[in-house]
């Protein structure tokens, strides 16, 4: 299957660098990009090692030219017939001079590590406001005073007062430690990086601590910036475990190096970080956050802003009642329980739609399930409208407080008073209450 999608791509470049030769970067960009999907499509099908990595390596090639070319574009060059070489210098980064008075070109190596990189770059916000997220007044307040204050007013930040540099957000799974990282790069206007343990492993020896230096330097070269590290103990388990390997410990090393910024001016990187088990975590690392910070479950005030944020303006008939009673009847659950909930209950009245027998239409000629009792019932169902072409033309009825009760019955929270008793005393030992 893949044969075909490397066919694809090789004709693609073979078009796109003839274009670009020419010149001709509007084409050669839209070719390169064709490139890219059928090079990725590939790589997401093969399985022998050195043709994936020789495929990788293509793919960071052409992917770095046609960022060049973006940017020649957005430089109003795109019908200058230019040399090709000429206008890739013109748009990589300079470096300084060398004593020859020769400009020297940016190490190869170190481009193909921020080519790797690249794609942790979160370039669209993810439309998560402060206000999405119910209570964690505390865990707001602080992320608010290290990321949005410094820039607004940078007048506050003089002397021995400075903002925090790191955070450490843990909890129970679901209590919305990622949400709040969202919420960071919505709000913020920073550059923000979001790396898993996947981005920075490597299986080859000694490129994984270059992967996080180098995440490091691309987030001072970009500053002011936010990286955001989900799911920390995978990379920083306690050191000197029997399961430790040796490039572990070297990603640990690496790391604690670059966090501690010596000899670096990491004033304008803040570092966010979460996790699920705060006692993995390795101390010196644990040390190096400056804020560690509690995300509990959601109380009951919480609870029912969840609600109400899940169902958003979806058609209901529940009172300001009826979402306190479904707070009551949720405690323990955390904000992912209460999420997967409303997605369950959402699809409640699709469900009543395909099982109903009798439809009504109402004034404005759509056609909603009723009782079989209801004034103008007809006896028909779902199929039967479909064939007679109404089937843009049916709506579900509104959600009810039934459809929750129903869900409830079935659902249960996730998470145990066990994982919460280990969270707490964490919190009372090293953490604060977010």
């Amino acid at each position: 299957m893949y044969c075909n999608f490397k066919e694809h791509a090789a004709e693609y470049v073979k078009q796109a660098v003839r274009e670009d030769d020419a010149g001709n970067y509007k084409k050669a960009f839209t070719l390169y990009m064709n490139a890219l999907e059928y090079l990725r499509a590939h790589l997401k099908y093969e399985k022998h090692p050195k043709i994936k990595e020789t495929i990788t390596l293509k793919f960071a090639q052409y992917l770095r030219r046609a960022e060049e070319i973006q940017a020649i574009l957005d430089a109003g060059g795109g019908e200058a017939n230019l040399n090709r070489d000429a206008a890739a210098g013109s748009v990589r980064p300079k470096t300084k001079t060398s004593g020859g008075g020769e400009k020297d070109k940016e190490d190869p190596e170190q481009a193909k590590l921020k080519s790797a990189l690249d794609s942790v770059i979160i370039k669209e916000k993810p439309n998560v406001r402060w206000s999405d997220i119910a209570g964690l007044e505390s865990a707001k307040q602080a992320l608010q005073e290290a990321v949005i204050l410094p820039a607004k007013f940078p007048q506050f930040f003089t002397g021995k007062r400075q903002p925090w540099r790191a955070f450490l957000l843990y909890g129970p799974p679901g209590t919305g430690k990622s949400y709040l990282a969202k919420a960071v790069a919505t709000e913020a206007d920073s550059t923000f990086f979001s790396v898993s343990s996947s981005d920075l492993v490597s299986k080859w020896m000694g490129e994984s601590e270059k992967l996080v230096a180098s995440l490091f330097q691309m987030a001072r070269d970009n500053a002011p910036s936010i990286i955001f590290i989900d799911e920390i103990d995978s990379l920083c388990g306690q050191r000197g475990e029997g399961n430790e390997s040796e490039a572990s410990r070297r990603i640990k090393t690496e790391l604690l190096v670059q966090m501690q910024g010596v000899g670096n001016n990491d004033q304008k990187v803040l570092i966010l970080a979460a996790t699920n088990t705060p006692y993995a975590l390795d101390q010196a690392i644990r040390r190096r956050f400056d804020k560690r910070i509690y995300i509990p479950l959601p109380d009951l005030k919480a609870r029912q802003h969840i609600f109400k944020v899940h169902l958003g303006d979806t058609p209901h008939k529940l009172t300001e009642k009826d979402f306190e009673e479904l707070a009551q009847k949720t405690d323990g659950f955390s904000g992912s329980d209460i999420a997967v909930c409303v997605k369950d209950v959402l699809f409640e009245p699709v469900r009543k739609t395909q099982d109903a027998k009798f439809f009504r239409k109402t004034s404005k000629g759509m056609w909603v399930p009723c009782e079989p009792t209801r004034r103008g019932a007809v006896n028909v169902s779902l199929e039967e409208l479909d064939a007679q072409g109404h089937a843009s033309k049916i709506l579900p009825p509104p959600i009810t407080r039934t459809d929750f009760d129903k869900v409830l019955a079935r659902q249960k929270p996730t998470v145990s008073k066990a994982d919460l008793k280990v969270h707490e005393r964490f919190t009372q030992e090293f953490g604060e209450e977010g």
